[in-house]
């Protein structure tokens, strides 16, 4: 399709005419959105199914990648990236008097993620479609998002997330492809032709309905597909006869009982109810999903037994594991295989990421809540258990129950979905090399040392084409203009820029285009915040979820220990600093609130002190996200990733702070490990603890905070600050920061690393003043990131784990 500036301009106005009933004259910033929207998918929708033809025709091998989060950003200027024709849209809106940027700050964030784990899903979905990858997400339709963010007198309050408010353009709603996932019930087991056959009866059905989006590859006409559910009831919206009776709330009590599943992400599991709810999704997005690839399948002809040669089924950590029962139910109930043909079939098509080693985080569910709510995937883990326990007693731990109990899928009435997802599956996953290696040698060692071939590396990626070419089309500019554009096809060729890393032009471009995109985000400060921040000060930012082991608590206290010094010494030498933090704390998790609120009092205090002349200013800025992250990570000159060691599985902000120029300060964790070999020792600052270091005082018992505590006056008077009357707080309010500190013995090693991370910031400090060197350094992180798309890890899965030939000459 060949477009220009006068196409497009007749066209914007022609949609506006027949889909919004109104002439552009008149037409709000909505309904333009809608209009050009609207027209996107016009242009994109023949690709789409051309490319799906074509996955049929020629009987591609298809990955379809299980998530429970897809925190995508907003599509309408990635869209038009991808197509090829953000600019001339941009002139064509232009000479229409309408502002591309105005237009796109109406589209809202689709609330289907929470952190990192959506986020790469997103990228990875991008990079398919860009590379060639035949791949496809599946997904929950979410009515609320997370949570939406408030700050209110320092506190997080929690808001609906109505990403759904206005219409989203971008989907389209499958009902006829719709399928039935069964709840409750109970199971007969009755003998047909010499074989057992399982009866579901007595279930609660629901309905799952898709919504497709398309994916749009980068200017390779290619457009793949995520694919959402979202759940109706499978009779009437409402029972008539309550309500003709009066009943009113009983009427609808059963719709909205079914439309919880799909209601919000991540219900709280505090309660049994929740938990409860958490396990409904689970098992809905996998049964929904699989049914509806088991549809397209068939539309290839092939036997079923083949179904893992031309089927790729990906899980995105634990919550999607019930795919390995709930393919084997549908192979064995639906399509009358053998358990050992089903088996197979299953072993050979499903592969898992595990993103974390946090036990906590590894999913466990209760026997009897489980066998209550899916009853048949009971029965099948069950069976799955019993034969892994056999061969384990047959063939490597005879007489060994206490092994065989720690590796066991059901042991101690919880089915451990961690170790399901490992049975199941041909190949597991880490995604730093850190990581994989403590995968290995300590949380899964007992399935490592089992299953060693099945354990692989596959170090986590982003997105450039947001997070470069969106984000800061400034420097992509200037990088196009100084080494072409190979590098957005092969992201490695940024290695490139290496050559100008000491040219002082090249600095200096390099320093103004981020003195803009620092002068751009302190006016979203100053309009969001209402807080003046200093554009030439350092801007140290800290943007990721609220948890104690990603330690913002270590950032704080550093800025406690400046702002104390301060006060005690006016003269005291310090380059201007503006702190800026984001991030959302899970609504039950007291403590990252309570850490929230210590930030906010500490700005409250810092940025309306005179005596301090602006030399530190704190902002925390609320309701983080992808489009707030992409005004604020261009702007980063110092990327804080200083999570506690071994506790960080990746990290992927890291990433997109590094391709933007920012200098990450960080501890030897997750994919920090990755980046100091990417751009050498000299190019990052790291301090803390190092992995040997760490497991020695964890299994020795030996660390004492009140040691520091004791020895340290800078420490001591932070912690007494904290108790004391200080801040203007209730009374003990932070006393929780300090008991988990003193009474529980600093988990996190917050005040272990302490002096490490002061040394190391002052290090920050003295390379910033010296100007080339700092320059210097951006440019080398920015030359170095191109290891890190996500265009390189997606080809690292599609060859090493998906068995798929590409032939497109990436990598």
């Amino acid at each position: 399709m060949r477009l220009n500036k006068d196409r497009i301009k007749r066209d914007i106005i022609k949609e506006l005419q027949t889909e919004r009933a109104i002439n552009i004259d008149e037409a709000s910033k909505l309904d333009i959105y809608y209009a050009l929207s609207s027209l996107m998918k016009n242009y994109i929708y023949e690709n789409w199914l051309k490319t799906n033809r074509q996955y049929i025709r020629n009987s591609e091998k298809q990955v379809y990648y299980f998530s429970m989060e897809f925190l995508m950003g907003k599509l309408l200027v990635s869209n038009l990236i991808n197509i090829g024709i953000k600019d001339i849209c941009q002139e064509a809106l232009k000479e229409l008097n309408i502002d591309l940027n105005e237009i796109e700050e109406i589209e809202k964030d689709q609330g289907l993620g929470n952190g990192g784990l959506g986020r790469l899903a997103a990228c990875f979905m991008d990079s398919m479609a860009s590379i060639g990858v035949p791949g496809h997400g599946c997904g929950i339709r979410y009515s609320y998002g997370l949570f939406e963010q408030k700050i209110v007198d320092g506190y997080q309050v929690e808001f609906p997330d109505k990403w759904l408010q206005n219409e989203n353009p971008w989907e389209i709603k499958r009902k006829e492809k719709s399928v039935k996932v069964k709840f409750g019930g109970n199971v007969r087991v009755i003998e047909e032709d010499g074989r057992l056959k399982f009866i579901h009866e007595n279930y609660e059905s629901v309905l799952a309905v898709p919504y497709d989006t398309p994916l749009v590859g980068y200017k390779n006409k290619r457009v793949n597909t995520l694919r959402l559910f979202s759940a109706e009831a499978m009779e009437q919206d409402f029972d008539f006869s309550n309500f003709s009776r009066g009943k009113y709330i009983e009427a609808f009590e059963y719709k909205h009982s079914i439309e919880s599943i799909s209601q919000v992400l991540y219900p709280d599991d505090a309660l049994e109810a929740g938990r409860n709810l958490r396990l409904k999704q689970e098992y809905f997005l996998v049964s929904a999903g699989i049914q509806s690839i088991m549809r397209t399948f068939k539309k290839l002809k092939k036997p079923i037994e083949d179904f893992h040669e031309y089927i790729a089924i990906h899980i995105n950590d634990t919550h999607p594991a019930l795919a390995v029962p709930e393919l084997m139910r549908i192979l064995m109930d639906e399509e009358n295989l053998g358990w050992d043909e089903a088996w197979n079939i299953t072993a050979n098509t499903i592969s898992y990421t595990n993103h974390t080693i946090m036990s906590e985080a590894l999913e466990k569910w209760d026997v009897e809540m489980f066998k209550s709510l899916l009853p048949r995937i009971y029965m099948i883990i069950s069976e799955i258990n019993e034969r892994f326990c056999r061969e384990l007693w047959n063939t490597k731990y005879y007489g060994d129950f206490d092994k065989i109990s720690q590796m066991a899928i059901i042991a101690h009435n919880q089915i451990r979905m961690a170790h399901l997802a490992i049975v199941g599956s041909y190949s597991v996953n880490g995604v730093a090399k850190l990581h994989t290696e403590l995968l290995k040698k300590q949380e899964l060692k007992d399935f490592y040392d089992y299953y060693p071939y099945r354990f692989n590396n596959k170090t986590n990626g982003i997105s450039h084409r947001r997070w470069l070419i969106k984000s800061n089309p400034k420097l992509t500019e200037l990088i196009n203009e100084t080494i072409g554009r190979d590098w957005i096809n092969l992201p490695t060729k940024l290695r490139k820029l290496l050559k100008y890393r000491n040219d002082p032009a090249f600095q200096e471009r390099i320093y103004q285009i981020k003195q803009n995109n620092k002068i751009k985000l302190s006016n979203i400060i100053r309009e969001k915040n209402g807080i003046d921040v200093d554009p030439g000060s350092i801007f140290d930012i800290h943007v990721k979820r609220l948890h104690e082991y990603k330690r913002q608590l270590l950032n704080v206290f550093h800025i406690m220990y400046l702002y104390n010094s301060l006060r005690e010494n006016p003269h005291f030498d310090i380059y201007p600093r503006t702190f800026i933090f984001g991030g959302k704390a899970a609504p039950s998790y007291n403590m990252a609130k309570q850490i929230i609120k210590l930030i906010n009092t500490l700005a409250d205090k810092v940025n309306n002190d005179s005596r301090i002349k602006d030399k530190i200013k704190i902002v925390f800025m609320e309701n983080y996200g992808v489009s707030l992250a992409e005004d604020i990570i261009p702007a980063a000159n110092v990327s804080q990733q200083i999570s506690t060691t071994t506790k960080e599985a990746s990290g992927t902000g890291n990433m997109k702070f590094m391709m933007n120029g920012a200098i990450t300060l960080a501890t030897l964790d997750g994919a920090n490990i990755d980046i100091k070999n990417a751009v050498g020792e000299e190019n990052i600052v790291v301090f803390g603890l190092n992995e040997k270091e760490f497991l020695e005082l964890y299994r020795s018992g030996s660390y004492n905070s009140m040691e520091l505590y004791n020895n340290d006056i800078r420490l001591k008077t932070i912690l007494n600050q904290l108790k004391g009357g200080f801040f203007s707080v209730k009374k003990d309010e932070l006393s929780i920061i300090y008991d988990s500190l003193i009474k529980h013995n600093d988990e996190f090693f917050v005040l272990k690393d302490f002096d490490s991370y002061v040394k190391a910031q002052k290090k920050i400090e003295n390379l910033y003043r010296n100007k080339p060197k700092w320059r210097e350094m951006s440019i080398v992180n920015i030359g170095s990131s191109g290891v890190f798309s996500s265009d390189r890890t997606v080809y690292e899965y599609a060859t090493g784990i998906w068995k798929m030939n590409l032939h497109n000459g990436y990598y």
